[in-house]
């Protein structure tokens, strides 16, 4: 055979298999035939208020096949619907990143579905999701339904539906079940693992304040002899509102096997939340237990607040379980972030941790070392919105007024 019919053979074969993949690619996704949403309606979860009724479903993998024609919920991605009845005058717009800052656009989640050489299946596949998905604005008298596409939540998932109109915001915050998963009764409703004979609700900020720092310095082992991290704030308000405010800033329920090694009231943790750093790297966590303590009411939850050691930078295990020494500085990187919430009500800070410098660190678990000014932060949720303007500080230690004189081990730039 002559090298030019050699070529011609080559190329008529590569122009063959390009077909060939060409119509794989096109022939493996159709539109699926059955679209209804009545499965989803009759495990909603719904509220109203203010003339506009909500209810929201989290798909599992059959949900997702029957209505994508793919396993969306294998990419990472949670598809969570959502219908919105405005019974309002104005129209309205539902703030996607309330509900997930870190929410999937509908072409981003189909773009793993594509086909090589799907040209035309392609479009038609983005098309289809994006007219599935979530459309505003809601008009005055009607409804608008649809999928938005979220993080995963294992067992419960709060979902926060913020909608928004002309000089008005109507918040709600919703327990949804997450298919498949065990629910955590902890979080399917109001916690309350104490005694009602055991629970102390104080009305008044002095005896608050007091019933602070009397409270433990710090977790401990499993055999109550080992000091744990210390608890370095206290979070007051109902669980939606406190949820809310923590899920607006991205932070998500992560427990690991390293956080049940710390106790306290002779338990783990009753939650555990992170936030993701770049490139998802560990940042701030936040390990927390209900008290035996109300405050007009309110559940008063205490935690701890940490980093792990070396953040980004660190690597593998070490970002799961090493306490970064600067636990202050994670203790009022908190606090920024929940004033840009809108849903810090008030703040003060308490004695009860006590102070440590850096040359008399304290050692917890797994021979990690911190230093402090021996502060927790006391912060008050509010339904939101609540403006940075809005946040009341409470006159109890004068934390703002003179920081360095009080502060043996932080840095100058950890300041709330």
């Amino acid at each position: 055979m002559s090298v030019a019919p050699a070529r011609n053979h080559a190329l008529r074969r590569a122009g063959r298999m390009c077909c060939a993949l060409a119509l794989a690619g096109c022939a493996t996704w159709h539109a699926p035939p059955d679209v209804d949403d009545e499965p989803l309606r009759q495990r909603e979860v719904s509220a109203t208020s203010r003339g506009v009724r909500v209810s929201a479903t989290v798909l599992d993998s059959e949900d997702s096949k029957r209505m994508y024609g793919a396993d969306i919920n294998s990419t990472g991605v949670q598809p969570l619907w959502v219908e919105v009845e405005n019974q309002t005058s104005q129209a309205l717009w539902l703030l996607r990143t309330g509900t997930d800052p870190d929410y999937f656009s509908p072409h981003e989640v189909a773009w793993p579905m594509h086909k090589l050489f799907g040209g035309a299946t392609n479009t038609h596949m983005d098309d289809y999701f994006n007219n599935l998905a979530f459309s505003n604005p809601i008009p005055p008298g009607e409804a608008r339904s649809g999928i938005l596409f979220t993080n995963p939540d294992q067992g419960i998932k709060l979902v926060n539906l913020d909608l928004f109109g002309s000089k008005v915001l109507i918040p709600f915050s919703l327990f949804v079940r997450v298919p498949g998963g065990t629910i955590d009764p902890r979080l399917a409703q109001i916690p309350f693992p104490f005694p009602e004979a055991a629970v102390t609700d104080y009305t008044d900020l002095a005896s608050l304040r007091a019933a602070l720092e009397r409270l433990p310095c710090c977790a401990t082992d499993a055999s109550g002899a080992v000091q744990a991290d210390p608890l370095n704030a206290v979070g007051i308000g109902q669980l939606t509102d406190i949820g809310a405010a923590l899920v607006r800033r991205d932070y998500r329920r992560d427990a690991r096997a390293s956080d049940g090694a710390q106790r306290l009231f002779g338990r783990e943790p009753d939650f555990v939340m992170r936030k993701q750093a770049q490139a998802g790297a560990p940042a701030t966590w936040i390990r927390g237990w209900l008290a035996p303590i109300r405050f007009q009411g309110q559940l008063v939850y205490v935690g701890q607040v940490g980093r792990p050691a070396g953040g980004r930078f660190a690597s593998g295990a070490e970002r799961e379980r090493v306490l970064h020494e600067n636990v202050d500085e994670a203790r009022n990187l908190l606090i920024q972030d929940l004033m840009y919430s809108n849903g810090l009500d008030k703040l003060g800070f308490v004695n009860g941790v006590g102070a440590a410098s850096p040359s008399q660190a304290r050692t917890t678990l797994d021979g990690a070392t911190y230093y402090t000014d021996g502060l927790r932060a006391v912060v008050f949720f509010a339904t939101r919105p609540r403006s940075l303007s809005d946040v009341e500080f409470l006159d109890w230690v004068p934390y703002l007024e003179a920081p360095d004189t009080r502060q043996p081990g932080a840095t100058g730039d950890a300041h709330p």
